[in-house]
């Protein structure tokens, strides 16, 4: 089997699976997301050189409380919502400040335990969370929704910057995206966001816009703190657990960032 069919058989099973996942109930959602969640601490401790059970038990724990209580979330007052978001936003602050940093310095900033449950733990608790958000009842549309919006801009980002990039997005990290790739994808994202309100009427089309620029734009920024992360261990792929696509990390690094992002739009204006 060729690389290319490799890809594409694997690609596809992945796919399958989230579509599966997210489509008919929320037990499922759980069990599927749990399991790339541990496949993802799995390949993170690796990354780092650490070997503990305690993020696979706090990971676990922390979704199945999510699971119990999930028709509680989330009812809280505005103040709090914003107090919520602030705190949200100044927790992954230190990740995208780390773009910035040389390696040393990155590593030093940003420990394990911090990076194991802020980057991976927290927004698979959080997806858990969001399916929950429109109207208190399990809604596939919102989270799939997120899932195609950041393949369209990964997509069209590929696409678009290997026709026409020119310029380095972050070479230090990422030498192969450009910013001609990157505005690509943002905006078929947008339009991508449009054409899935026609048919995901859970939310209007304004908020399938908005979440389509939070989706690309912090699904960029995920995909380039994984890219760091993988640059200091020195290696290509989080794993090779998906044959032609690397990791589960490396397939979900876009969709791990933007969640607590996204979470907060949800939670502030929908």
């Amino acid at each position: 089997m060729n690389n290319f069919t490799k890809r594409l058989l694997f690609g596809g099973i992945y796919v399958a699976l989230v579509v599966v996942a997210t489509w008919f109930n929320p037990l499922l959602f759980t069990l599927i997301f749990s399991v790339f969640m541990l496949f993802c601490i799995y390949e993170f401790q690796k990354m780092q050189q650490v070997k503990s059970v305690i993020p696979y038990l706090i990971g676990l724990t922390i979704i199945g409380l999510i699971y119990t209580f999930s028709n509680h979330f989330f009812d809280a007052t505005i103040p709090v919502k914003y107090l919520i978001a602030l705190i949200f936003f100044l927790l992954y602050l230190p990740f995208m400040v780390a773009l910035f940093q040389n390696k040393k310095e990155a590593i030093s900033n940003l420990k394990t335990e911090y990076l194991t449950f802020f980057y991976l733990i927290i927004p698979f608790s959080i997806l858990q969370i969001i399916p929950f958000q429109i109207g208190g009842k399990y809604d596939h549309q919102i989270v799939l929704g997120i899932f195609i919006l950041i393949w369209i801009n990964d997509t069209f980002a590929y696409l678009v910057g290997r026709k026409f990039g020119k310029h380095k997005l972050f070479e230090r990290i990422s030498p192969k995206k450009t910013i001609e790739g990157f505005i690509g994808g943002f905006i078929f994202s947008l339009i991508g966001g449009f054409i899935l309100s026609k048919y995901f009427t859970n939310i209007q089309p304004i908020h399938w816009i908005a979440i389509a620029f939070i989706a690309s734009t912090f699904g960029t920024i995920g995909d380039l703190i994984e890219s760091l992360f993988k640059r200091k261990a020195n290696i290509k792929d989080s794993s090779n657990l998906i044959p032609g696509h690397g990791g589960f990390l490396d397939r979900l690094d876009s969709v791990i960032f933007a969640t607590p992002f996204i979470f907060i739009y949800l939670i502030l204006f929908i």
